[in-house]
């Protein structure tokens, strides 16, 4: 009996990951609610994980610009070590950015559906005061939501610049890999380093947005 019970658990719970995995998210949400957690709850989770992804992103793209500044002062620099380190952290910095983009998109996916449902519940209302202040809550809530995923979305794009910047360095020394390459490099860093310095800035304001935010949903 209890290797039937453990059988079905498991048929179960393997159906809602595929679910999961297959991108229905109408069937998550509706699962979700199911045992108490609302899209409200989801929205403001993920907004926690795009906020704390983009300072993860932050700190690669430091690293990066650090071990890039290493590289370049370095007069007897071991070339073919300067080019794998640079090409790991170019790799991570690749993939901070892909997961800053994914958790936007999750963000972006949850409050389309939040919205969407809370406008068609608007004509649920009999009470047509109550329906105004929904709607005007609905409404300021959205002009925060929107401000603040503009802001995720510049900071978004400024990764961009900097990511081919330093692709194209970490190619170049890949197949220059002589002296002249790290004299190229050289002349290079100081235009990484604005940019970056440049992507951390938008980045801290999107943070400070996403906090804004999660604090004025949790009221």
């Amino acid at each position: 009996m209890f290797q039937t019970k453990q059988t079905i658990h498991t048929f179960f719970t393997l159906l809602f990951l595929m679910l999961l995995v297959g991108g229905c998210s109408n069937t998550y949400y509706s699962a979700m609610e199911k045992v108490g957690v609302h899209k409200r709850d989801i929205l403001i989770d993920r907004v926690e994980e795009a906020r704390d992804s983009q300072t993860e992103a932050q700190e690669q793209f430091k690293s990066a610009l650090e071990q890039f500044g290493s590289v370049v002062a370095l007069k007897n620099t071991d070339l073919k070590k300067a080019y794998d380190t640079l090409d790991k952290e170019y790799t991570d910095c690749e993939k901070a950015a892909k997961e800053v983009s994914d958790r936007i998109n999750k963000v972006e996916n949850v409050s389309e559906a939040l919205f969407d449902e809370w406008e068609e519940e608007l004509n649920l209302y009999e009470n047509k005061e109550l329906r105004k202040a929904s709607k005007k809550q609905m409404q300021g809530t959205k002009s925060r939501y929107k401000e603040m995923l503009a802001s995720m979305h510049t900071a978004e794009k400024s990764m961009e610049p900097v990511l081919k910047t330093f692709r194209d360095n970490v190619l170049f020394l890949k197949h220059n890999l002589n002296a002249q390459a790290i004299g190229s490099l050289q002349s290079e860093f100081s235009s990484l380093e604005k940019d970056i310095d440049a992507l951390i800035e938008k980045m801290n304001s999107a943070i400070e947005q996403s906090n804004t935010f999660i604090a004025q949903m949790q009221v």
